[in-house]
């Protein structure tokens, strides 16, 4: 029996030191902050579940998750098919495809905090050029005072920020699709929806299952661009779940139901997630038994 070299492990206890320090001591701080009132650094008392269960009772928490629920499905149903779109429509060698590499990139470099202004001025019906052109053919449009404006140009902002990502990540997914399948297609005398439908969307099954969980990850912790934009209003249309949290743990100062929140939070994110996950795969094993079927 050949003798397994256990100093292996030594090449990933780098890993393991630095996950423990960025994650696993943070998270147990917070749990133990989340069964605590605290008074102040030297006065606190063990409150036990208390904090958890003002929490899952709070009203604003409720309208606040469904927000973020709606907002992040909404930029899931954007942002995949459209960035799916613009990598279908990129061209593949040549310096043209450099070229439209970086210009598709270039919004990713923005920082989070200068997006939301960007879109502060380009939002003004003054001298913004959406404001200004929405304006011009008659629209009423004040996102700084309509609550749906609000959201839609939020959503609107997310999109041009992001859906560059998943063109980049669906782009590098079909570069790396065989050319023989494309060979054998023209062969067969398939059509372009053809060759999307049973070649290109079951090979990119994996790439857009790290795009869906990515932008929806993502998509479900927004802060700074919001905050920056509308500072979560008109009223609480566009107060999402970490806004909510940053003014109880900030604003309020209310540390020990702040943590229940955040483990609460976490555990939502997980649990969406996972499920999320399992349907993707799930949707793309019954894809593949109807085409071998």
């Amino acid at each position: 029996m050949k003798p397994i070299n256990q100093r292996a492990w030594l090449l990933v206890l780098p890993v393991v030191i630095c996950v423990a320090f960025s994650a696993i001591l943070p998270l147990m701080t917070i749990v133990n902050y989340s069964v605590q009132d605290i008074f102040s650094p030297d006065r606190r008392v063990f409150v036990g579940t208390e904090w958890y269960a003002m929490v899952l009772q709070d009203e604003e928490l409720h309208s606040a998750l469904l927000r973020q629920i709606g907002f992040s499905l909404a930029v899931l149903a954007i942002e995949i098919p459209l960035g799916i779109l613009l990598a279908l429509c990129m061209p593949a060698t040549g310096w043209r495809a450099s070229a439209v590499l970086v210009i598709i990139a270039l919004s990713l470099l923005i920082p989070w905090n200068v997006v939301g202004t960007i879109w502060q001025v380009f939002g003004r019906t003054d001298i913004g050029l959406m404001g200004a052109a929405l304006t011009w053919l008659g629209v009423d449009y004040h996102y700084t005072g309509n609550s749906l404006h609000a959201w839609l140009t939020v959503l609107a902002m997310d999109v041009w920020h992001w859906t560059p990502l998943v063109a980049l990540l669906c782009y590098a997914g079909l570069r790396a699709i065989p050319e023989a399948y494309y060979q054998a297609a023209r062969i067969d005398g398939a059509t372009r929806l053809a060759v999307f439908r049973y070649i290109q969307l079951p090979k990119l099954r994996g790439v857009l299952m790290i795009a869906v969980l990515l932008r929806f990850m993502d998509s479900f912790m927004i802060y700074t661009e919001p905050f920056v934009l509308t500072g979560g209003g008109p009223g609480n249309a566009t107060t999402f779940l970490s806004q909510y949290l940053t003014q109880k743990a900030v604003g309020q100062f209310d540390l020990g139901p702040a943590a229940a929140f955040s483990i609460v939070y976490f555990l939502i994110i997980l649990l969406l997630c996972f499920m999320l996950y399992n349907w993707m795969q799930r949707a793309g094993t019954n894809e593949q038994e109807d085409i071998h079927g």
